[in-house]
């Protein structure tokens, strides 16, 4: 009888699908990360206030990137680096950022979850510096695999929420690399974005509701899509001056304010239109042609 059982048992795991790949997590430096000089403690997930809370990943000193692939036959050679938000003091990892990947992956895109350094290092300038270079590290160090993920290395783009939201706009605009190189993927690879998404971003204007000076938008800055509420409490005010900005340099650009909504719901099905966000951001790297079938990967360092 136990001969029969095995022989079922057996042939039941043959004929069930096999598991997907599990996503490839990989260190952003080959050592420590720049500016790394003392200990902040373990890093660990804070505790959640409840069934509805967001999971909380603080205390990181040693970003990674996660690679989500999505299967070969989808694969449209896209690739988007997502960046999750949490006020630079600690990661919404989850509804932000894993969630994030999953939906990317159905639109056959490659996702790459950013773990970048939180919370903000004392005495930096830029304040959030660690994490811009860890943003920057992972846009050429994608593009330093993009024969082994089939991915098109002109189509490497950036996704953030909130302060990601603010980290992805730095780090489509900043034509500086804010670190030495520290191997090919570097020297070779650029540290650019080619297109962005911002989900209610924060930290773009200053009192008076004007941009930043140091968010200087030119005619050749990466295209971007917005995604705000009007009553999120972290002001749209911010997406508004960054999109009219790209749009007076004829940077193609497009941007959606919704009524209500508030802040944070990231992959969250609300009762608000916001929440269908994925959907109008789909439309748009669909109507970029970032959607269509991958061209042979080549092996280039450049941007466009």
């Amino acid at each position: 009888m136990s001969r029969v059982w095995f022989a079922l048992v057996f042939a039941l795991a043959l004929a069930l699908p096999a598991r997907g790949e599990e996503p490839a997590v990989v260190k952003l430096w080959p050592g420590k990360a720049p500016g790394e000089t003392k200990d902040i403690g373990a890093e660990k997930f804070l505790e959640q206030k409840g069934p509805n809370d967001v999971k909380r990943l603080g205390n990181v000193s040693e970003p990674t990137i996660t690679i989500y692939s999505p299967p070969k036959d989808k694969n449209t050679g896209t690739v988007v680096v997502v960046a999750p938000g949490g006020g630079y003091s600690i990661l919404a990892i989850e509804h932000e950022g894993s969630d994030v990947c999953a939906w990317l992956n159905k639109l056959g895109v490659t996702a790459v979850l950013l773990k970048y350094r939180v919370p903000k290092r004392d005495a930096q300038t830029p304040e959030n510096l660690a994490m811009v270079q860890d943003a920057q590290r992972a846009i050429s160090l994608v593009r330093s695999r993009q024969k082994e993920l089939g991915i098109d290395p002109t189509r490497v783009g950036m996704l953030g929420f909130s302060a990601g939201g603010h980290l992805t706009a730095c780090t489509a605009l900043t034509k500086k690399r804010m670190y030495d190189a520290v191997d090919k993927a570097d020297e070779v690879f650029s540290h650019e974005p080619n297109f962005a998404i911002l989900v209610y971003p924060a930290y773009l204007t200053d009192k008076q509701g004007k941009l930043k000076p140091e968010y200087e938008v030119k005619p050749d800055s990466p295209p971007m899509f917005f995604a705000h509420s009007s009553d999120d409490p972290v002001t749209s005010e911010g997406s508004v001056a960054l999109y009219t900005a790209l749009t007076k340099n004829k940077v193609p650009s497009e941007l959606h304010l919704y009524a209500s909504g508030g802040h944070g719901y990231g992959m969250k099905k609300t009762s608000h239109p916001c929440s269908t966000w994925p959907d109008r951001a789909g439309d748009w790297l669909k109507a970029r042609g970032l959607l269509d079938q991958p061209k042979p990967p080549t092996e280039t360092g450049n941007k466009k």
